[in-house]
């Protein structure tokens, strides 16, 4: 096999294109250095030739067992658990209040579904578990459902496993620590107590979600990949999917606050279906 360098420009037009057409995102012309270096991983590990025999692989028929390993090579991104801590501060406090007050009045039923849409390795539902794991004495007896998707399996193994490295608990104090996870070497393992009130499957978020309706979604740190047009069916998607009264929690830099119209807006990252 010849040495790889860089995708040549063409090249890489050719992939940006499969990828969006693939999942909405839209790769830009900057990161091409980037790109071509997971891609590289892939030809290698392949035996392939070079990049034009893996694109005319990635896109023949035979090709599609290889599109999941493709996704996951060019779409995981780093996280860590309570990223933008103020959203979870919400669901914690003023979130759960409102939902025993609603229980109360009878406008509810003693169950809460929440979905961490575009996960990546887990960090999200399980920094959502652990809010409600500490709301447990305000939603005793109640029914939750916890779900986290997203479109590169590697991510979701990861999540499955609930393994970390120390990064990833930079935003957590000592007390969640220990409450949360035991220490093995150099990893932060999430206790059982956690990890099974999570549920993953995969997800493309240009696709409908075949679930029942959910409460609350979180959508954060992703959008920002996505074009106007993908991002408009992303929001479709996800709004058909919100339970009437329900919220879908919104990252600071998504860039879709002109879309969500059909929405009330409750705070800068808060919106309810009304």
């Amino acid at each position: 096999m010849m040495e790889l360098e860089r995708l040549t420009p063409k090249q890489f037009e050719r992939f940006q294109a499969f990828i969006y057409s693939s999942c909405g995102i839209k790769i830009d012309s900057a990161k091409i250095t980037l790109v071509s270096n997971r891609i590289r991983r892939r030809v290698k590990a392949g035996n392939f030739a070079d990049f034009d025999a893996y694109y005319s692989h990635l896109t023949s028929k035979s090709g599609v067992a290889e599109l999941e390993g493709f996704l996951d090579a060019i779409t995981t991104n780093e996280t860590f658990f309570f990223r933008t801590v103020a959203h979870f501060d919400w669901l914690k406090d003023e979130y759960t209040k409102e939902l025993l007050a609603a229980k109360s009045a009878g406008q509810r039923k003693q169950s809460l579904r929440i979905w961490s849409a575009a996960c990546s390795s887990g960090e999200e539902p399980y920094s959502v578990a652990m809010c409600l794991h500490e709301a447990s004495v305000i939603l005793r007896g109640w029914d939750i459902s916890i779900l986290g998707t997203d479109i590169s399996e590697t991510s979701l193994a990861t999540a499955r496993s609930g393994t970390y490295r120390e990064r990833t608990i930079r935003e957590l104090d000592q007390a969640r620590i220990d409450r949360y996870f035991t220490r093995i070497d150099d990893t932060w393992k999430l206790k059982s107590n956690i990890t099974n009130m999570v549920k993953f499957q995969n997800h493309n978020l240009m696709k409908p979600m075949r679930e029942p309706l959910f409460d609350c979604i979180f959508v954060r740190n992703v959008l920002i990949y996505f074009d106007r047009e993908s991002k408009v069916k992303v929001i479709e998607n996800l709004v058909r999917a919100l339970a009437p009264n329900g919220y879908l929690v919104v990252g600071p830099s998504e860039g879709i606050y002109d879309m969500l119209g059909m929405l009330t807006k409750r705070n800068p990252f808060l919106y309810q279906k009304i």
